[in-house]
């Protein structure tokens, strides 16, 4: 095995240590509350130095093993508990997805190393180079990666996975282990597959825009929490490939510091999604330890009984909600930025998709502040909700130590912006890229700016100032005024408030869900039971339920499983009642793979190709179509 240390390499090292090491304390308090210890140990321990192998793997089989151990370890720590309801499908759903995406990566190590696996990665690119179909060889990054990475319509197993995996795993998985497939993107991209054409960048861009809402849009609807968090990293995934996908357009476009901007601007939101997620994760894993269920309906009034949950968790929601002066806030507003340095572009395919990713980036920016507003509201204000959340009590040492530690992440980023930056743009320098530091900080650390002639400027440690000075005198005018505090029940229309009066997660994203009902297309069931007094029915007590199918669940998945168990059972009729046609089957599934060899690696030629098509043709019209009967 062969392993590479150069400047990408230790900044994801870096990313995986950030998300791994108060991980590992979280853990610590989380695991005597599960049954397979072992099975636990050993699989976790395994999931973080396989991703730690991808990020320093020099060669296609290095790499390959390493994301295969990586996919087969995660796998497992989902199972950790399969007696859990929905465990079992989610973990043979994540199987498939995580085995789809690596056939593709397996066949692009093929092509791109000739059959040498042991290959390094910087002899790749002439071979590639070389290669008469590159955007064949981009598809195959494309599904191999965004289908770890969880970017549509490669997404759907997020929601599933995530809910079911311990919540440890889930803050690694979608924390680190996502990130581990960015980083793939940008060695593949940047290190073998360069220069590319303008329509890739134009494709990655309108892919992460389409991401970006999709999963704004779920999380609004959900009501279980960690499927809530696991939709909005389909959302974060999405962002980060809109600032990848600025950078190659900038690129092919000859505006090399514009590119380093854009490219930087996605390496810190990776940086800043790894921080803030893996802590809503915690979390989340905290609320449901304490109250054993995942449904934010039967949450409330958690912030007096867990208060290191409640204000950490309140830290990386303002985070994610991309507040200012928040670290999320800082890296949005670079990719804003790059977005809007393109107003001198002539091309009319950019003129179409730059304006929709725009229009893509504020919609999401304001759902995701409506979604954390329900998710926190719904979780820890208010009045419990059940009898769970009345006996919750904060968790223990361990898992507090967790979630302060990975806090302490989220306030680096903020705080440190400039030392984070400045690593990004060494990491692109040793990629080729231009430097952009010095264009970012011309007057310092106090001031971002924007590359771009006549871009933005922010002051995030000046803006923290501000606002912490604002907050302090505030305070200082309230004490040394003597302000009166009065008590009083809080008013409810005349009626006495409870649980019941509250606004509840469905009711709050109920005008979001009504406007865009026809993505979601509920299913509403109402239950009302009514007893008779006088002949004048009273209801009782009435519930409402709403369900929502994810689109390309329903359109797209559904079809294609359809489609194979007709193709499946066709196949077994063949093999068990047509034996001869079976065979004949076969032989020519060997003929169109041949056929389709020569085709890929080597030159093209119309004639052979009419000539292969019509033997093709021939064959199967004898020996599996046969004669009309």
């Amino acid at each position: 095995m062969a392993f590479l240390f150069d400047p990408l390499s230790i900044l994801f090292v870096f990313l995986i240590l950030l998300g791994a090491v108060p991980n590992l304390f979280y853990s610590r308090g989380y695991l005597p509350h599960i049954r397979r210890r072992w099975h636990y140990r050993i699989h976790y321990f395994a999931f973080v130095l396989s991703m730690l192998g991808v990020v320093t793997a020099a060669n296609g089989v290095t790499f390959l093993f390493f994301w295969e151990l990586m996919s087969l370890s995660s796998w497992q720590l989902i199972l950790t508990e399969p007696e859990e309801e929905g465990t079992l499908p989610a973990a043979r759903f994540y199987f498939f997805m995580t085995h789809f995406g690596f056939l593709f990566l397996l066949l692009f190590f093929l092509i791109a190393t000739d059959g040498n696996l042991e290959m390094e990665f910087a002899r790749m690119r002439g071979i590639v180079g070389h290669f008469a179909y590159p955007s064949l060889l981009f598809f195959f990054l494309i599904l191999g990666f965004l289908s770890k990475a969880g970017a549509v319509p490669l997404h759907v197993w997020l929601p599933y996975a995530h809910p079911a995996a311990p919540s440890p795993v889930s803050a690694l998985m979608s924390g680190v282990m996502l990130k581990v497939a960015v980083y793939g993107i940008f060695r593949f991209f940047l290190d073998v597959l360069y220069p590319w054409p303008l329509e890739w960048g134009i494709l990655i861009l309108v892919i992460g825009a389409l991401s970006s809402l999709v999963g704004v849009l779920y999380a609004l609807s959900e009501h279980d929490i960690k499927a809530l968090l696991a939709n909005h990293s389909i959302e974060n995934i999405g962002i980060i490939l809109i600032g990848f996908g600025m950078g190659m357009i900038f690129d092919t476009l000859g505006l090399g510091i514009l590119s380093s901007f854009a490219f930087i601007a996605a390496l810190f939101h990776t940086f800043n999604h790894m921080s803030f997620k893996s802590l809503l994760f915690m979390g989340a894993g905290s609320v449901l330890h304490e109250t054993h269920t995942k449904n934010i309906e039967a949450y409330g009034g958690l912030i007096k009984a867990m208060p290191v949950t409640a204000w950490t968790f309140l830290l990386a929601a303002v985070s994610i909600s991309a507040l200012p002066p928040t670290n999320g806030f800082l890296s949005e507003w670079m990719i804003f930025q790059s977005l809007l340095s393109s107003n001198t572009i002539t091309d009319m395919s950019l003129k179409l998709a730059i304006p929709f990713a725009v229009f893509a980036l504020a919609l999401t920016g304001g759902l995701a502040i409506a979604c954390f507003v329900k998710a926190y509201g719904i979780t820890f204000l208010g009045l419990h909700r059940s009898a769970n959340a009345r006996h919750a009590r904060e968790v223990n040492g361990p898992m507090r130590l967790g979630m302060l530690a990975m806090a302490g992440v989220v306030l680096s980023l903020m705080l440190f912006a400039p030392a984070y930056i400045r690593l990004f743009d060494r990491a692109l320098v040793s990629l080729g890229r231009v430097p952009a530091y010095d264009a970012i900080f011309p007057e310092g650390t106090l001031h971002m700016h924007s590359v771009a002639v006549n871009g933005g400027v922010v002051s995030p440690l000046l803006l923290l100032a501000s606002l912490i000075a604002v907050t302090a005198l505030l305070l200082y005018a309230y004490r040394s005024l003597g302000v009166r505090e009065r008590v009083h029940r809080t008013w409810a229309c005349g009626y006495r408030t409870g649980p019941r009066t509250q606004y509840s997660a469905t009711g709050f994203a109920g005008p979001i869900r009504r406007f865009f009902s026809w993505l979601y297309r509920p299913r509403e069931h109402i239950e009302a039971g009514a007893s008779g007094n006088g002949g004048k029915p009273r209801v009782e007590a009435s519930r409402y339920e709403v369900h929502v199918q994810p689109l390309f669940e329903r359109s797209l998945y559904d079809s294609v499983a359809r489609l194979a168990n007709r193709i499946s059972y066709w196949v077994y009729r063949l093999a068990h009642f047509e034996q001869t046609r079976y065979a004949a089957m076969i032989f020519n599934l060997m003929l169109l793979v041949l056929f389709s060899y020569r085709i890929f690696a080597h030159e093209f030629s119309w004639a052979t190709f009419a000539l292969e098509s019509v033997v093709m043709i021939v064959s199967v019209k004898v020996l599996i179509i046969g004669e009309k009967r």
